[in-house]
């Protein structure tokens, strides 16, 4: 093939860059920023994989049923197991790449996270993603010297070419000089998450804006599971967004605990004594929520992490005591800090199958844009397994798919364009509604005061194209989240507490030029006779 546009170089777009160029095939990697500023470098807690190291007869099998389970059975099964399978390959890749996981003698050390009934989180520190990273930029630098990687830094996405019969390619803009270019390639998405809809109240960079899942939606590509938003129980404000305390602070024994009737009351042992402080977060976030509520209980959730050894902060968990000191001006080593839930990750974005295949031919998506492994309910750990092993399939179906183009690009975007910055006052108020109808527990009153008043917004005139595009998908997202009338795993509406088992089903949002129509469609079944194959056959 002629070459691989990949659109973002955190975690999935280096994966598939390095890929891409194992196999000979030339990519140029596009991003806003440089990789060392990605979303995946404030990943903390750790990256899963069943390798038995802490002796438990941990298993492929094993973290195939607690990811499908996590995810309230929502996520392609076919895909999960592929994902499960690769998941010790990955890890071997990353240790030989010098990625340093803390070791337990000469073994990869492995902590417990939420969800998952074994050890099976490998990580460094709490630090993991900056060390992933850091691996594969050094990575992906040798083929760069090679020319079968080229960076184009300090460029954005503006649209996809859709117009010709064979190939595909995409639009970019130099954010230094306003050039739009033209690139002719398969086209693989691995932008990120949507932080950039919610500002403050994520945990994540709002430099992932969501601007290319809103264009691709607009264009015609069918976005996915767009109501499923992680929040993670236990983070704290600062400036400009939300500060995050990994998971892995629970998994070395911090504990979560309310004042009821004056006396800390740790209630997550008390109400699920199987997980604990380990439930999945979007039962943990609700806890929370329901319990500052209660005439009986305090307004504030404390995270008592005073019984971690010293030896485990020293070894383990450094950098999490240091942002605790700086940021809360506490010691977390000897008084308990105040959590609140935050908004974390994206479990919908642009719909893929197994292969990493969108319903646009030459098209794919991998990482937190997309919707693929997680269900309604992603566990700790699986987010970078996820992000690499995405763009490793995506290259693999781009390289199978390819058929050179057979056209030549017109000169400028055919959706229209527009330089200028989104109005901070209307991002606001989208933000707003937003966080308002998508909150940990949701109401159909509250969903469609929402969407009236997006709508409502649409009708400003001289509004940048990327912001009405946004304001098209926060309207999918909202729409998404009415339709499904039940309760099930992050998706909780209080008017239909319930999980049904006809909403057993994958939430489709797809714009046909005028409308936004929301689907649902099945969740595939689970091919048998791919099991053997997906266990043996993976390469990196």
């Amino acid at each position: 093939m002629e070459r691989l546009i990949i659109i973002g170089a955190g975690l999935a777009g280096l994966s598939a860059a390095i890929a891409a160029a194992k196999r000979g095939t030339k990519c140029i990697l596009v991003s806003a920023q440089a990789s060392e500023r990605a979303q995946s470098v404030l990943a903390e807690g750790g990256i899963n994989a069943a390798l038995d190291t802490k002796g438990e007869h941990d298993s492929i099998r094993e973290h195939y049923c607690d990811t499908l389970k996590g995810g309230c059975f929502l996520a392609d099964p076919n895909a999960v197991k592929g994902l499960t399978s690769a998941a010790p390959k990955i890890v071997d890749m990353l240790k030989n790449l010098g990625v340093p996981f803390n070791r337990d003698g000469a073994l990869i050390d492995l902590r417990s996270f939420g969800g998952q009934r074994k050890k099976r989180t490998a990580y460094a520190k709490n630090s993991t993603g900056k060390m992933l990273m850091t691996a594969l930029i050094d990575e992906t630098r040798k083929y760069e010297s090679r020319g079968l990687v080229e960076r184009l830094p300090h460029h954005t996405f503006v649209e996809l070419s859709l117009f010709r019969k064979k190939g595909a390619g995409c639009f970019v803009r130099d954010s230094y000089t306003d050039e739009i270019l033209f690139l002719s390639g398969a086209v693989i998405l691995a932008s990120g998450g949507l932080n950039g809809m919610f500002g403050a109240h994520t945990t994540g960079t709002t430099q992932n804006t969501g601007e290319v899942t809103a264009t691709v939606f607009k264009q015609g590509l069918t976005l996915g599971n767009l109501e499923f938003i992680q929040y993670h129980p236990t983070t704290f404000s600062i400036q400009g967004k939300r500060c995050l305390i990994s998971e892995a602070a629970r998994g070395e024994g911090g504990r979560l605990f309310v004042l009821r009737n004056g006396t800390p009351w740790y209630f997550l042992e008390d109400k699920y004594p199987e997980y604990g402080n380990l439930m999945p977060r979007d039962i943990v976030s609700r806890e929370m929520t329901a319990l500052c509520g209660r005439d009986d209980c305090g307004a504030q959730v404390y995270l008592d992490m005073t019984a971690i050894p010293r030896g485990v902060w020293d070894n383990k968990l450094p950098e999490l005591k240091e942002e605790c000191i700086h940021y809360l001006h506490r010691d977390p080593a000897k008084e308990p800090v105040p959590v609140e839930p935050g908004i974390h990750y994206f479990m919908g974005g642009v719909l893929a199958d197994s292969s990493h295949r969108t319903n646009v031919k030459n098209v794919y998506a991998a990482g937190e844009c997309c919707c693929q492994y997680h269900g309604a309910n992603r566990l700790g750990g699986n987010s970078m397994l996820g992000a690499i092993y995405g763009g490793i399939t995506a290259v693999k179906s781009a390289i199978a798919d390819y058929e050179q183009a057979d056209a030549s690009p017109q000169d400028r975007p055919v959706y229209g364009y527009s330089a200028e910055t989104s109005a901070g006052h209307y991002m606001e108020r989208l933000t707003g509604c937003l966080t308002k109808g998508l909150g940990v527990v949701r109401t159909e009153q509250r969903l469609l005061q929402s969407i009236e008043e997006i709508e409502a917004l649409q009708n400003v005139k001289d509004m940048p194209v990327i912001l009405r595009d946004k304001m098209l998908l926060g309207l999918a997202m909202l729409k998404s989240a009415l339709y499904r009338k039940e309760s099930r795993g992050s998706h909780y509406r209080e008017d239909y507490p319930h999980t049904n088992s006809s909403y057993r089903k994958t939430s489709t949002a797809y714009f046909n030029a005028a409308n936004i129509v929301i689907g649902f469609e099945a969740v595939p079944q689970r091919k048998e006779e791919q099991d053997e194959e997906d266990a043996q056959s993976f390469e990196i």
